[in-house]
């Protein structure tokens, strides 16, 4: 089963830098889930700055931000410490999260096929439940765009 509009978000619990993240435990808040490829990355380093650059503005809309990707806690921790990133990264490295998101994909990389990880978003409300879905992302403008919809729930 993967999540659709409108309805609410499963609970879950994954392992994450700063210890476990489980969505039950920020209900009463909005929550922004961004879905990335890879740590250190050019476009994933982009994203991560631009939701730390505007951490601030999603915490004063009442939004938690958690990034997921299935790189482990480690890299996760070095990527967190590099780009000074202040909300926490889920390791999804057996993709039971993603899996949740329906964001594994089938890519094309230099001409060859393999499963990765769609650059999505995904904005849930204070009671859990999903209200906006944003799939394969272009980095440029996105925070903004993620940013406004949250002021505007």
């Amino acid at each position: 089963m993967t999540v659709a509009i409108d309805t609410p978000v499963p609970d879950f619990t994954a392992p994450a830098t700063g210890g476990d993240f489980s969505l039950k435990a920020h209900r009463g808040q909005k929550v922004v889930i961004y879905f990335y490829p890879k740590d250190n990355t050019p476009g994933c380093t982009t994203e991560g700055m631009n939701f730390r650059d505007n951490y601030a503005q999603f915490q004063a809309a009442g939004a938690q931000i958690v990034g997921v990707s299935r790189d482990s806690l480690r890299s996760h921790e070095n990527f967190q410490r590099k780009l000074e990133l202040p909300f926490p990264l889920i390791s999804d490295g057996d993709e039971a999260v993603c899996q949740l998101f329906g964001v594994i994909k089938l890519k094309k990389l230099y001409g060859k096929e393999h499963l990765g990880i769609e650059r999505s978003t995904f904005l849930i409300d204070e009671e859990g439940v999903l209200r906006k879905v944003w799939r394969s992302v272009r980095v440029p403008d996105h925070v903004a765009e993620v940013l406004s919809a949250v002021q505007a729930l």
